[in-house]
């Protein structure tokens, strides 16, 4: 079989688009409070200006360890973004949810660039 290539959406020329990788260790016993943590940012985060790629559960293997995965055009955006998360309603709400629950242990940031013609690629064909 041969395989044909990939279609990617292309990044714009010129963009430093950064990804903030967060890695959280969380209560498993609490998973349902972490997921409806992580849902509320599914409406917070694109309405200040993050592209939200994603909040991921343990499924299988370690069972206290989450990510959430956030896109920015520049770290300024990143910036301005964590300013109106800690001065806005609905993003002081949910850090305090998450103080009031005490489901996240810890938490790690990493700041990654992605290599643009890797970045979002959709599957062409399932297997």
């Amino acid at each position: 079989m041969q395989l044909k290539p990939l279609a990617h959406k292309p990044m714009a020329p010129n963009t430093m688009k950064i990804t903030c990788f967060i890695e959280y260790k969380i209560d498993p016993f609490k998973l349902e409070q972490f997921a409806q943590y992580a849902e509320n940012w599914g409406d917070i985060i694109p309405a200040y200006g993050g592209e939200l790629l994603g909040y991921f559960l343990p499924h299988e293997g370690t069972n206290d360890t989450a990510y959430g995965l956030i896109s920015f055009d520049s770290l300024a955006h990143y910036e301005r973004y964590r300013d109106k998360l800690k001065t806005e309603a609905a993003g002081k709400a949910n850090f305090q949810l998450a103080k009031q629950g005490e489901f996240i242990l810890s938490e790690k940031r990493s700041f990654l660039k992605p290599i643009a013609k890797t970045y979002q690629r959709a599957a062409e064909t399932t297997l």
